[in-house]
């Protein structure tokens, strides 16, 4: 018996230093991350998160080096990139997506999602997975959503409580076609502007305002130019993680199985970084001098109807109407 016992534990030592060997003999993957937002945001803790599970599942041979705060480009510029197979990966705001894949569209649709709870059963149900896997033809991949919370109005001289009170005011929104389309129906003079570029546009009275979530706010300081904050949450508009098809389709099976469990397991981690990031910044924004309103969200509830009016009998209505339907 003791023979036997020495025999089988020489063949599993064989069978790990096999493996251990083949892991170490495997050349380095290194991929490149690149996006726009600064180191203490939930979504770059969530890529570092990431990071960290890959060299560990991948015993080392597998590296993901992180460029935040627009270090290779904005986010259309690293969308391009990722296009070409010069960037691994990014992080964009899937309204950043809608010029390359317009079904995109649908998710900047204002108050498409009751609640956050109905965001995320509808982002982890077969249209979420249908709108990741649309990027595909346009040479990238969605992997996973981050949250990115509700987008609000934040304005320098007065506070948005009604859709009225935007008449006249320039707001910065993203290159995003819906946005600029949703600013102009509540009332607004919608203003893109690079993200990068928009404090000092709100300093020098470029634009009146902005629109974003909590943690953006903060993160890039706009509170200090921008006193006044309305939590109308117009929209929910998710981040998606997103790798260079041209890079997929360079990893071998496992590789890709390794990046994609470590993505999914960086989601949860996200979420409640971000809820408690969200927490977090807006006591030390109103700490600082942030004036924070909540509106009566049902007049510009009323006033967004009419997007879904010309999106009626589009493919963008269908998907906004199964969207609403789910449960």
């Amino acid at each position: 018996m003791r023979i036997v016992n020495l025999v089988v534990r020489g063949i599993l030592i064989m069978a790990f230093l096999s493996i251990a060997c083949d892991q170490s003999s495997r050349p380095l993957r290194v991929l490149k991350i690149a996006h726009g937002l600064n180191t203490d945001h939930p979504v770059h803790q969530a890529m570092a998160f990431m990071a960290q599970r890959v060299a560990e599942k991948s015993a080392g041979t597998m590296r993901i080096e992180i460029y935040p705060s627009e270090q290779l480009g904005t986010e259309k510029e690293c969308v391009e990139q990722l296009q070409l197979g010069i960037l691994s990966m990014t992080k964009v705001s899937s309204s950043a997506l809608e010029s390359f894949v317009p079904n995109i569209k649908v998710l900047a649709m204002p108050f498409l999602f009751r609640d956050a709870e109905h965001k995320w059963r509808v982002l982890e149900s077969p249209i979420g997975d249908e709108l990741l896997l649309a990027c595909e033809p346009k040479g990238m991949r969605g992997l996973v959503y981050y949250d990115a919370g509700a987008r609000s109005f934040y304005t320098k001289e007065r506070p948005i409580l009604r859709p009225d009170d935007l008449k006249g005011l320039k707001i910065r929104v993203q290159l995003s076609p819906m946005a600029i389309q949703m600013v102009d129906v509540l009332g607004g003079s919608a203003t893109p502007i690079p993200w990068g570029e928009l404090y000092t546009a709100l300093q020098q009275g470029v634009v009146d305002g902005a629109e974003n979530n909590e943690p953006s706010l903060y993160t890039s300081r706009h509170y200090e130019v921008a006193r006044h904050y309305s939590l109308d949450e117009h929209t929910m508009v998710p981040d998606i993680l997103l790798i260079s098809t041209i890079v997929w389709k360079r990893l071998d099976d496992d590789q890709r199985r390794i990046l994609k469990e470590a993505a999914e397991e960086s989601v949860p981690f996200q979420r409640t970084l971000w809820q408690q990031f969200v927490q977090n910044s807006m006591e030390e924004m109103e700490r600082k001098g942030l004036q924070v309103y909540r509106p009566d969200k049902n007049p510009f509830y009323q006033r967004a109807q009419a997007m879904y009016q010309a999106y009626k009998d589009t493919e963008i209505g269908r998907l906004a109407e199964q969207i609403q339907e789910v449960p």
